[in-house]
C-alpha cells in the first residue's frame, strides 16, 4: 500500500504543474490587471505597483519565481537559518494577495477554508445518508410504489441544479415560512439551506448507484444461499448485500467530493457564506493572481488526496482488487 500511494502522489505532481501552468498564462491572457479596477492613480505608482508586486518582470520568469515560491523552503538557501523550526522549512508560499495588501494567502486560506471544509462536510454526510438511504428502500422494494416514489426524487435532485434549487428554498423557507435564514453561517440553524442545496444533487446520483449496485448483488448465487439459510432479509441486506452494493459508490465519492468542493463557490455566493468559495470567486473578478492561483492550488491537492483515499477504501472493501 505504501507503494502505490507514493506512486499515486508522484502521478499527481506533473498533474499539478499542468493545473498551475494553465492557471497562471490564463490569467495572465485575460484583459486587464490587479490595479485596473482601482481608481485612477499617475503613471508613476503604476510603475512602483508593478515592480514591487513583479509584475514589470517578463512573463517567464514571473512563472519561475512563482514555481520557486510552491517550493518548500527545505529546497531553498535560505531553509538553514530556520534551524529547527519545521513549518518554516516546508511551508509554501502563496503569496500576498493583490486586493488585501496587508494580509497573505496563506492567511486568508487558513481563515476562510475551515467554513468551506464544514460546508463540505455536511453537504457530504447528507448526502451519503440520504442517498444510501433512498437507493436501498428503492432496491429492496423495487418495481413498487416507493420505488417510484424514490426514483422520482433522485431523479429531481439530477436535473435541478444547485443555483435553481437554493433560490427555492430560500423563498420557500426563509422568506414564506420563517424556518430558516435566508444567508450568513452564524448558527446551526444556516448551515441547513447551504447542505440541503449542495447535497441533494450528489445524493440524487448516489442513491441511483446505490440501487443499481444493491440490485446487481440481490441477483447473486450467495444471497439466495443466505437466504435459504433462514438468514433475516436485514441481515441479507445490511450484512451480505451492501459492502458490495456500495462499491459504486465508493468509486463515485472522489468525483462527488470534487463536485461538492467547486459547487460551494456557487453555494457560498448564493447564500453570502464566508468562505473559500466565495473568495475565490471575488478574486477572479478582482484580478487577484496569488488569490486564484492559491486557491486553485489547494482545490486540486485536496481532490487529488480524495480520489487517493477513494482507491483505497474501494480495495478495503473488495478484496478482488490489489493495489496497482
Amino acid at each position: 500500500m505504501l507503494r502505490f500511494i507514493g506512486l499515486r502522489l508522484l502521478q499527481s505532481i506533473p498533474v499539478m504543474l499542468v493545473i498551475i501552468t494553465g492557471t497562471f498564462f490564463m490569467q495572465r491572457f485575460v484583459p486587464g490587471g490587479p490595479f485596473t479596477a482601482e481608481r485612477a492613480v499617475t503613471p508613476e505608482v503604476q510603475r512602483n505597483l508593478a515592480a514591487y508586486y513583479h509584475l514589470d518582470d517578463p512573463l517567464w520568469k514571473q512563472y519561475t519565481d512563482y514555481l520557486w515560491d510552491l517550493c518548500p523552503k527545505a529546497f531553498h538557501p535560505s531553509a538553514l537559518e530556520n534551524g529547527p523550526d519545521l513549518k518554516a522549512a516546508f511551508g509554501i508560499d502563496f503569496r500576498p494577495s493583490f486586493k488585501y495588501p496587508n494580509r497573505t494567502v496563506n492567511e486568508i486560506i487558513a481563515d476562510k477554508l475551515p467554513v468551506s471544509i464544514e460546508l463540505g462536510a455536511y453537504s457530504l454526510a447528507f448526502a451519503l445518508v440520504f442517498g444510501v438511504s433512498l437507493g436501498v428502500f428503492a432496491a429492496v422494494r423495487r418495481n413498487s410504489w416507493i420505488d417510484y416514489i424514490c426514483s422520482s426524487a433522485a431523479m429531481t435532485g439530477i436535473c435541478v441544479p444547485t443555483f435553481v434549487m437554493g433560490p427555492l428554498l430560500v423563498l420557500a423557507f426563509a422568506i414564506h415560512l420563517h424556518v430558516f435564514n435566508a444567508s450568513g453561517w452564524y448558527g446551526p440553524i444556516d448551515r441547513v439551506l447551504p447542505c440541503l442545496t449542495l447535497g441533494s444533487v450528489y445524493a440524487a446520483y448516489i442513491a441511483r448507484l446505490t440501487r443499481g449496485g444493491l440490485l446487481e448483488i440481490l441477483s447473486q448465487d450467495f444471497i439466495r444461499t443466505a437466504r435459504a439459510k433462514g438468514a433475516s432479509e436485514a441481515r441479507v441486506i445490511f450484512r451480505h448485500a451492501l459492502r458490495g452494493g456500495l462499491l459504486p459508490v465508493v468509486s463515485f465519492l472522489g468525483p462527488a467530493t470534487a463536485g461538492i468542493l467547486t459547487g460551494s463557490f456557487v453555494i457560498e455566493t448564493i447564500f453570502q457564506i464566508p468562505g473559500l468559495g466565495r473568495e475565490f470567486v471575488n478574486s477572479a473578478f478582482n484580478r487577484d493572481y496569488t488569490l486564484v492561483l492559491g486557491t486553485v492550488i489547494l482545490y486540486a491537492a485536496l481532490i487529488v488526496i480524495m480520489n487517493l483515499v477513494v482507491d483505497i477504501i474501494q480495495v478495503c472493501l473488495n478484496p478482488k482488487l490489489k493495489f496497482e
